[in-house]
């Protein structure tokens, strides 16, 4: 059975990604490092094996890792076995294209563009990395709990990381957070009709805020995981609102936000049927035509 996450990486990277493997390795992930005992033997069986006793692979997207052969070969495998992708993104103003760009289209990359600038910086960006690998395989990782260390002063021990029930989605300039405001009854948890809810922005986060994420046809649907109702935009209305079954209207698009540069998962999320951006103007939802700083979201 599937049971590691393998880092996937150009040579040129070997440091920064070496300080990751042993920080994710630390925190109780169980993780795959060619140079860390990943490569025994013959060196495709290795790479090959480590792919299909992969869970996710994370693969560093570089020019120079789109240029090797080896990584294409790798990548192009783990694709081909449908291993979970959570990229992650190294090279400043610079996207991928050609094959590189095919397999990681439509994916949320971690941003470690700027992660060396000082420990602050990098801590944030591995707890993004951490946050998305939970979101998409927690429930098939064994994540141990992170060893415990002696010293004089002792810490309180690192919390084990945990799957969370969705995404929490937080406003990057009001913090409020997406709320589908429905009443936990039996009706609503199991909707009979296409009765629409009212979503509202709420300042603290709650079970009735986080979302799961469901893959649809080039779009992704956003389903509250207390209400089972779908998250949606009606632009006649400039309203969001949530329904019992998704349509077109409860069709999305979440992109990297590549202007932020907090090291948080900030996002850009767009309706597919109006082309719309979700955004929050002086307390309240709208739907913007164009791209500014009240269109940006922290996934948490």
């Amino acid at each position: 059975m599937p049971s590691h996450i393998m880092l996937s990486y150009q040579w040129d990277d070997q440091t920064l990604v070496r300080k990751i493997y042993n920080r994710l390795k630390d925190d109780g992930l169980p993780v795959w490092m060619d140079i860390e005992g990943g490569v025994t033997g013959n060196i495709n069986d290795s790479m090959a094996a480590g792919v299909e006793e992969a869970v996710v692979i994370c693969p560093f997207l570089t020019p120079a890792y789109q240029a090797s052969r080896s990584c294409k070969k790798e990548l192009n495998y783990a694709d081909t076995r449908e291993v979970i992708m959570v990229p992650v993104m190294v090279a400043n103003n610079w996207e991928a294209s050609e094959w590189l760009g095919l397999i990681t289209a439509g994916l949320l990359w971690s941003d470690f563009r700027n992660a060396e600038k000082d420990e602050e910086s990098f801590e944030m960006c591995l707890r993004s990395l951490e946050e998305e690998i939970m979101f998409n395989a927690g429930h098939l990782l064994a994540v141990e709990e992170p060893p415990s260390e002696e010293v004089d002063q002792p810490e309180p021990p690192k919390p084990r990381l945990k799957k969370k029930p969705g995404r929490g989605f937080r406003h990057a300039l009001s913090k409020l957070y997406i709320l589908d405001s429905g009443e936990r009854d039996e009706q609503i948890i199991h909707p009979t009709g296409d009765t629409r809810n009212t979503v509202e922005l709420n300042e603290t986060a709650g079970d009735q805020c986080y979302w799961e994420e469901i893959k649809g046809n080039g779009c992704k649907y956003y389903r509250n995981v207390v209400t089972n109702r779908y998250l949606g935009f009606d632009p006649s209305r400039n309203h969001v609102h949530c329904e019992a079954s998704p349509s077109e209207c409860e069709e999305w698009l979440m992109l990297v936000d590549q202007t932020d540069q907090s090291h948080q998962r900030a996002v850009i999320i767009k309706n597919k049927h109006s082309g719309r951006f979700l955004a929050v103007q002086h307390g309240h939802f709208t739907g913007l035509t164009s791209y500014n700083e009240d269109c940006k979201w922290y996934l948490e």
